[in-house]
């Protein structure tokens, strides 16, 4: 848990002082591509608080998610057709669904815990 949180606060820290810039014509799919990421990490949080968590999962999910919602949004973007909302539609969905879980477990945990269970 202290290396997840060393690695995020470094991970501030470099972003906050090496600004990476890209041009407004990816921001499409650089957002596309960071709803899936966040999917893929409230699915990791939900998978370690029910006890199934399994790295290989979490990091080919994680780039899995990623390249192919990057992908549909550029073929739509080629094809003139908005295939993006597929994507915002599944992972943002289940982006909600998993906080939703996580939210009941860590609220279940915290009221066992307190009735002494």
């Amino acid at each position: 848990m202290i290396l997840s949180l060393i690695g995020l606060a470094l991970g501030i820290i470099i972003g906050y002082y090496i600004p990476v810039t890209y041009p407004d014509s990816y921001s499409l799919y650089i957002s596309v591509g960071l709803l899936a990421a966040m999917d893929s990490v409230f699915g990791a949080i939900r998978a370690t608080l029910e006890g199934k968590y399994d790295n290989i999962i979490f990091i080919t999910g994680f780039f899995g998610n990623a390249i192919l919602a990057g992908l549909l949004a550029y073929i739509g973007d080629r094809l003139g057709v908005p295939l993006y909302y597929a994507c915002i539609f599944v992972f943002g969905g289940r982006l909600f669904q998993n906080f939703a879980i996580i939210r009941r477990c860590v609220f279940n945990k915290l009221l066992n815990k307190k009735r002494g269970d």
